[in-house]
């Protein structure tokens, strides 16, 4: 199984960025954490983060046909791109959104996320733990999708 992991703005800077709201660790310290729960498991994971929204989308379609999922924290492209969500819907993988703080606990224009109408599902507020949640949550929708997918085959060749 091979996941996407896509970042989005200003997440190079985590760690530096307001400890406060998204805590002492960097990308590559949540990514490291990452590799090892997914090497338990047999998933492969594929990093990738962008400050812009086009290269973003991009990767995004490069999904297609390449991997089995994405997790993606669009940061704050989740408030602001119809883009991104336009791309996320297009490719129709399974998606869960992360986001390292409670956006409901934040300012009125943090609280709504665009981009979370093409996602599967979306886990906010448990700092970089939301990102193993992510990939535990994906994981097994994945899982069930290929599972389905073969019951459909194995129904098609009878």
């Amino acid at each position: 199984m091979k996941i996407a992991v896509i970042q989005g703005p200003n997440l190079n800077m985590l760690g530096i960025r307001e400890q406060h709201i998204y805590g002492p660790m960097s990308l590559d310290q949540i990514h490291e954490q990452m590799k090892g729960s997914a090497s338990q498991n047999g998933v492969e994971l594929e990093f990738f983060q962008s400050n812009l929204e086009g290269e973003i989308v991009d990767r995004i379609q490069e999904c297609l046909g390449t991997v089995d999922g994405i997790l993606i924290n669009p940061a704050a492209f989740s408030h602001t791109s119809i883009a991104i969500k336009d791309a996320l819907s297009a490719i129709n993988l399974p998606t869960v959104e992360v986001h390292i703080s409670n956006i409901y606990k934040r300012e009125e224009y943090r609280q709504k996320s665009i981009t979370a109408g093409s996602s599967t599902g979306v886990i906010s507020g448990f700092g970089p733990f939301g990102y193993h949640m992510g990939l535990i949550a994906l994981t097994q929708i994945v899982s069930e999708v290929k599972a389905v997918e073969s019951q459909k085959q194995a129904e098609s060749a009878e």
